[in-house]
């Protein structure tokens, strides 16, 4: 077992206990810091709070005997190190917010984060704040305690408009503020809003909750109303930040949305909003890269993570693929996908990793949602999974190139399946690699991967993979496209795939042959 320092601010850290397990330790241990019991554990991400400023830390991990008691056993393993420092902290109600859940707080919390120093904290002790919109000022942490929340109203006329284009003076630029699934349109300004700052921190307990319902925000949600829906979090050309420890849920779209943003980690934070809940993905990063998620845990009503880099306008235009996103020691519960690449994303995504990851309940693992007309800078490359545990998953792979968004979605041009020509609207599907998967209760299909004709799938490789099936799976379709058919118990379907390699792939209790292999011009299969 290795126990490892992750990240530290002056009052917080979050610790990795490697003993094998993927989200969950394999048992539950006791922590202890300097020599006093912080508690007890089962996760491989443990986020830490209450820390002194700028001193000694020594973190000790113990097998736990009672978790009621927070006996110890053995002790397995150390860190330690020195926490940073911290000029002052501001206190938002010294500032005048009520935290009574009734007041608007919002411009009393601002004018803490406008006032607070470098190397300094804005704090949140318990209490329930009301805000419309907060604005991000660099070099600022915030700290929201245990017991407080941040609770969002619903009020249109509380929220900014950000535009989605305006045009330079000179009439030869642009600055884009506003965004809609992947166009330049107008939108609320994000609960929680950053535009252009660098090196944020937002940790601790609390949450921070968008208080959306099917009344407000998701009532006829892709209706423009003055605006499109505001994100809970959301920054646009920032670097530099991280989310610690805290709880988001009940968000009015998308849930954190980061923009056009470079260097980003999202650590040991809950995203959790109702399942029935329209549009409202966990994490959205597009045209972003150097992305670390590691320890989120994510329950929601549509894609757990979902990376983009914008429709046809902003891809082509900017050329900004989302690049080295690397997903760990996550779980995914009751989306639509656990990681969903595009179907926005004209730009393209290189260097994807998803490893060590629980995907539970959801409707795909991997889903990816491309198609004609997305444009040849939307080229997918190196997207690798590994080490995954998949239970209850109703098709754990899906690779479609044929998917259905858009006005002109069901059009002949995006859905046949006939040979077009090669152009600049035609996307590129490169390297997959997908190993060492344990995938039980199945439903719908083993995986779907469905390629264009004309630009086939370049190449997939899977190895150590098992798959199985639910005793009462139930009937759905695998991917959004024209043609396909609902099946249930169905194998491992490949059309128009380069070079496919099947090293120790195993798919039991299937109805049907295990695998339907159409266009595949390289087999390598290994048992």
């Amino acid at each position: 077992m290795e126990i490892s320092l992750v990240m530290k601010t002056a009052r917080s850290a979050t610790v990795e206990i490697a003993d094998g397990g993927r989200y969950f330790t394999k048992a539950a241990y006791v922590i202890d810091i300097n020599g006093k019991t912080y508690g007890v554990t089962d996760r491989t991400i443990t986020s830490l709070f209450g820390l002194i400023p700028d001193s000694e830390q020594k973190v000790e991990v113990y097998t736990c005997t009672d978790q009621d008691t927070c006996a110890k056993g053995e002790k397995l393993g150390e860190v330690s190190f020195r926490t940073a420092y911290e000029f002052v902290s501001l206190d938002v109600k010294k500032f005048g917010a009520k935290g009574d859940g009734e007041h608007d707080d919002t411009h009393f919390i601002q004018a803490a984060i406008m006032a607070c120093p470098a190397d300094s904290r804005v704090y949140f002790p318990a209490g329930v704040y009301r805000i419309s919109s907060l604005f991000l000022k660099s070099h600022t942490r915030i700290e929201l305690a245990e017991g407080a929340e941040l609770r969002a109203f619903t009020d249109r006329a509380k929220f900014p408009t950000f535009p989605g284009m305006i045009e330079s003076y000179d009439e030869k630029d642009e600055y884009n503020l506003g965004t809609w699934e992947g166009n330049p349109l107008p939108m609320f300004s994000g609960v929680i809003c950053g535009i252009g700052v660098e090196d944020v921190v937002i940790y601790g307990k609390g949450v921070i909750n968008g208080n959306a319902s099917k009344e407000t925000w998701w009532k006829d949600p892709k209706v423009m109303n003055i605006a499109f829906r505001p994100r809970l979090f959301f920054i646009s050309g920032c670097k530099d930040i991280t989310l610690q420890g805290v709880k988001f849920c009940n968000s009015p779209s998308w849930t954190l949305h980061p923009y056009f943003s470079d260097n980003l980690k999202f650590i040991g934070v809950t995203v959790n909003n109702p399942a029935d809940s329209p549009n409202t993905d966990g994490l959205d990063p597009e045209s972003c890269k150097n992305v670390e998620i590691l320890g989120v845990t994510f329950s929601l009503g549509d894609d757990c993570i979902a990376v983009k880099s914008g429709k046809i306008y902003m891809g082509r235009k900017h050329k900004t693929p989302s690049e080295n996103i690397h997903v760990r020691q996550c779980l995914m519960e009751n989306g639509h996908g656990a990681v969903t690449v595009g179907s926005e994303m004209a730009g393209g995504v290189v260097n994807l990793t998803v490893e060590d990851c629980i995907f539970r309940h959801t409707d795909r693992g991997l889903r990816i949602k491309t198609r004609r007309g997305r444009g040849k800078d939307a080229i997918l490359s190196n997207i690798v999974f590994r080490n995954l545990t998949l239970d209850h998953v109703m098709t754990p792979l899906v690779v479609n190139a044929f998917y259905f968004c858009d006005p002109d979605g069901k059009t002949e041009y995006v859905q046949s399946r006939e040979v077009y020509p090669v152009d600049e609207r035609t996307p590129v599907i490169k390297k997959m690699v997908f190993e060492n998967m344990d995938c039980t209760n199945c439903h719908v299909a083993a995986g779907y991967f469905d390629g264009l004709p004309e630009a086939k799938i370049e190449e997939i490789y899977m190895k150590n993979i098992h798959i199985s099936y639910a005793e009462n799976p139930k009937c759905d379709k695998p991917a959004m496209s024209e043609g396909v058919e609902a099946s249930s118990k169905r194998g491992l379907f490949a059309r128009n795939v380069a070079r496919l390699t099947l090293d120790h792939v195993t798919i039991e209790g299937q109805d049907g042959e295990a695998y339907e292999l159409i266009g595949v011009d390289d087999l390598e299969k290994y048992e």
